[in-house]
């Protein structure tokens, strides 16, 4: 799971520079920040909040 986490993470982000260089800044920060937070280093969305 953790691979495909990194995998989709990847292509989010680079999508979003793509994106930003074409010009669609917006969409390109958006999905930098997506890319960011599904990454299995960052903050994953897909598990919960954990408590420490």
């Amino acid at each position: 799971m953790g691979t495909l986490l990194w995998l989709a993470s990847v292509i989010l982000v680079i999508v979003g520079i793509v994106e930003l260089i074409s010009g669609a800044i917006l969409f390109g920060i958006v999905l930098i920040v997506l890319g960011l937070l599904v990454g299995p280093g960052g903050v994953s969305i897909f598990n919960g909040r954990r408590t420490v």
